[in-house]
């Protein structure tokens, strides 16, 4: 739990996205002088209260400095649809539309159109935000990926300008090739850092400390928007 000066030092508020024909629910919150915003992009089967991206944004934000945007990518009735048929968690299309409402809405909001803006997958959500950065290049600076099937994005990774870090568990195997060979794919600067004795979901004591340790480095370095002359 972070310090109550930290928390003081934050301001939050529940926003709406308009992602026609649905509307998006998110959880916007930003510290002082924030350095960029992070969207995140919940993995298949989960939504803006997801607790392991909570716990990374929060990480984010104390120790980074960095805004952090959580959505819904599904509506209410489409989470209620893909809970007993699945139809829309493997949809990587339409999450990565769902993303660009967001990014668009960052861009034109007037407490984060200054800021640069990352994007933060896990699972399915990251081959929808690397679709997303791929089709964006002037408004993502960078993206990471927990546990993530880059794969998924298919020939968009050739397009990923931003510096992308892809982190994985040591011990969630099949996922690893997977992204070895998606890192050969991409464009852009990108790094494979693997967490020893983690399986997929990161629940391994220390684990997701680390994720988030990555991730917070990686934004730090890459979101700082450089004032024009």
């Amino acid at each position: 739990m972070l310090p109550q000066t930290e928390l003081a030092q934050e301001t939050s508020q529940s926003v709406t996205i308009a992602a026609h024909p649905v509307t998006l629910r998110g959880d916007l919150i930003l510290p002082r002088a924030a350095h960029g915003v992070v969207l995140f992009a919940h993995g298949s089967g989960s939504s803006r209260h997801s607790p392991r991206n909570r716990a990374v944004a929060a990480a984010l934000r104390a120790n980074a400095r960095v805004g952090t945007l959580l959505i819904d990518l599904l509506s209410t009735e489409e989470e209620s649809v893909d809970a007993s048929t699945r139809a829309f968690r493997f949809d990587i299309e339409l999450l990565a539309r769902r993303l660009e409402h967001a990014i668009q809405w960052l861009e034109a909001n007037g407490s984060t159109r200054s800021l640069g803006i990352g994007v933060f997958g896990a699972s399915t959500g990251a081959a929808a935000a690397l679709v997303a950065a791929a089709r964006r290049p002037d408004a993502v600076r960078a993206v990471v990926s927990r546990g993530g099937r880059p794969d998924l994005a298919g020939e968009a990774l050739t397009a990923v300008q931003a510096p992308t870090l892809l982190i994985v568990g040591g011990r969630d195997h099949p996922v690893l090739e997977l992204n070895q060979g998606a890192r050969k794919l991409l464009a852009g600067l990108s790094k494979l850092e693997v967490v020893p004795g983690a399986t997929h979901l990161f629940e391994e004591p220390g684990t997701l400390d680390e994720v988030s340790r990555l991730a917070g480095a990686w934004f730090a370095r890459y979101l700082k928007v450089t004032p024009a002359p």
